[in-house]
């Protein structure tokens, strides 16, 4: 609680969770009944009487985040693009209670023994990840071991495609309240929606299919994609190997394949690139410090970046709000970040 009572005080000269003082903005409030897309509205007023983030809300710079904010209006939804992190982002880092589940983790193969051998790999990693004594370049190739280790056991265990999709409808993974009218709110303005994450992306696809019950043109996907046979038996990954310290790198090329779900006929793989340096402003939103460089290959003008510190918040905090434009700490829903959004391209109400 000490924790709560400190972080009210710093976002005292805010209310609610309007984050910036324009008088012409379209503000959130229990009252409201504005949808954030086209469709029928899905936001009950049970769900908009959970919006005061006030308690849980750390903007430590508030009239840089102001400046940020009219650029990118000005600008234009022509010029924005949203990254996002998945695990503990869009999805929640508790679920009734208890720690959820990763998409990487999630993940049971049918096959016990080589089950256990990749949580043998994970209990050996995962405290390297997060060791502060190890120098970056070390621990780069200690992931990518990681990585490619627990890919070979995928492949040599026999996993198969409906492995995938029983093993997402036995998880307690979960998405945060809010996820889905943000991504309704940016398709309908034909905002692109990179998902950067270190973990599989036929996993988070089949995710997004089962707890959301409905795809998003403007959403891509960036991880380590599987092929599979006729069969449905895994037989290879595709691509570069995407692990939790270089995602960054493959910002440009990737978010370049945007242009077919969006509609946009721009030729070859220069123009590709062109129009995705159009985009030069950014809304990020992740879980950890690293998540941050998610945007580094995009040489972006102007970015609102968007923190959610989920655990050892005392611990965390002063480095979160240093780093972070806004923190929303425990687990925040998403309304936050939708709120950010309709104010910086407002619908007007019909």
């Amino acid at each position: 609680m000490r924790i709560i009572s400190c972080c009210t005080r710093l976002h005292a000269p805010t209310t609610r969770i309007s984050l910036f003082r324009h008088n012409h903005h379209h503000k959130l409030t229990p009252s409201s009944t504005r949808c954030f897309s086209h469709s029928d509205c899905s936001v009950s007023r049970h769900q908009m009487e959970q919006l005061d983030l006030s308690a849980n809300t750390v903007i430590d710079h508030p009239r840089a985040l102001t400046d940020k904010t009219t650029l990118i209006r000005d600008a234009g939804p022509s010029k924005f693009q949203v990254i996002a992190d998945f695990d503990g982002t869009l999805t929640r880092y508790r679920v009734n209670g208890v720690r959820g589940m990763s998409s990487h983790g999630i993940l049971q193969q049918g096959n016990a023994d080589y089950d256990a051998k990749r949580e043998a790999l994970y209990e050996h990693y995962h405290p390297l990840e997060f060791s502060p004594v190890i120098p970056l370049e070390e621990k780069t190739k200690l992931m990518e071991e990681w990585w490619s280790k627990t890919h070979n056991l995928l492949v040599e265990g026999g996993l198969t495609y409906d492995a995938i999709k029983q093993s997402v409808a036995d998880s307690s993974i979960a998405f945060r309240d809010g996820v889905v009218e943000l991504f309704e709110f940016l398709e309908d303005k034909e905002i692109p929606v990179l998902i950067f994450s270190a973990g599989l992306a036929d996993v988070i696809e089949e995710v997004l299919r089962q707890k959301l019950h409905r795809t998003f043109k403007n959403v891509k996907i960036v991880s380590n994609r599987m092929v599979f046979d006729d069969d449905g038996l895994l037989v290879s990954f595709k691509g570069k190997l995407i692990h939790v310290l270089n995602k960054n790198e493959h910002a440009l090329d990737m978010a370049a394949l945007l242009h077919d779900n969006l509609g946009v006929d721009n030729g070859g793989e220069g123009e590709e690139n062109a129009y995705v340096k159009q985009r030069t402003n950014v809304l990020l939103l992740g879980d950890h410090m690293g998540d941050l460089r998610m945007s580094d290959g995009l040489n972006y003008d102007t970015r609102i970046s968007i923190g959610f510190l989920n655990d050892n918040v005392e611990k965390s905090l002063e480095s979160y709000r240093k780093a972070f434009d806004i923190v929303y700490l425990n687990d925040a829903p998403m309304w936050g970040a939708l709120e950010i959004a309709s104010q910086l391209f407002p619908t007007e109400e019909s």
